[in-house]
């Protein structure tokens, strides 16, 4: 386990562009617990909290909602750190309630994020480094997302499904196809990118009736971006975009294979 010093990341930290804020973030995240307290009491910690606080009132907000993926960072370094983020998504059922997964995913998102942003700042990590771990993290929060609702389908007698526990496992020969098209496609997303999709299906491979099976992916595809982009006191996970798919205007929102194929 790697330790990071902030006294040799201080001179590298940028001034406060808003002191007032930056007061403001140290004091919010010193009334956590007595380790935060300490933390916004020193050295390190007003520069770094400055840093974050008196530049972006997002990652205010995210580094006292998750201000132990934070220490988390420097004390075992933003590898370690994102890591443990994104943990929950090989722990969590991926059958649990739509609210809980949705409130799960939206956790993931917000420590992931604030991790990278932090690491950025601090120069622990590279721009391939950081597009690369946002794009990570929206992989892996789209599979979870997509297996929730293929278990909710199955549910539903709409698909027939994989026996499994992990979404790999509960996607494989589902007929689903989710591509990232675009900056996530090249796994180059920032932190303001929505997420460019394209659902494609097999109306073969897992439908009880394929006659029904466009209904029961555009509801799919429909109930995913819901999923992804709804907005709630914790935030939202990722804004999610369809429209790459072939003839938007024209198209349902989930196109068959044959019909991409053709077009």
């Amino acid at each position: 386990m790697s330790q990071i010093d902030p006294r040799s990341l201080l001179p590298t930290l940028p001034r406060p562009f808003d002191p007032e804020a930056a007061s403001r973030l140290a004091e919010r995240f010193g009334d956590r617990d007595p380790a935060c307290r300490a933390f916004a009491a020193s050295a390190d910690g007003v520069a770094l909290l400055g840093a974050l606080g008196g530049h972006s009132p997002y990652l205010a907000d995210l580094a006292v909602r998750e201000a132990p993926a934070l220490l988390r960072l420097l004390d075992r370094g933003p590898d370690e750190a994102f890591a443990v983020a994104l943990a929950p998504l090989g722990r969590a059922e991926p059958g649990a309630a739509r609210e809980a997964v949705g409130a799960m995913l939206r956790q993931v998102k917000r420590q992931a994020a604030l991790i990278a942003a932090t690491a950025d700042i601090i120069g622990l990590w590279q721009l391939d480094r950081v597009t690369g771990a946002l794009s990570e993290v929206a992989e892996q929060t789209i599979d979870f997302a997509c297996a929730h609702l293929l278990l909710a389908a199955a549910e539903r007698k709409e698909l027939r499904i994989a026996k499994g526990t992990t979404p790999k496992a509960i996607s494989a020969g589902s007929g689903l196809i989710v591509l990232g098209m675009g900056k996530l496609g090249g796994r180059e997303l920032n932190y303001s990118s929505d997420v460019d999709l394209m659902v494609l299906y097999d109306p073969e491979a897992a439908t009880y009736h394929s006659d029904r099976a466009g209904a029961c992916y555009v509801r799919l595809a429909r109930d995913l971006v819901r999923l992804l982009e709804e907005r709630t006191a914790e935030g939202y996970v990722f804004r999610t975009d369809l429209r790459l798919r072939p003839d938007p205007a024209a198209t349902p929102l989930a196109v068959s294979i044959n019909a991409a194929i053709v077009y």
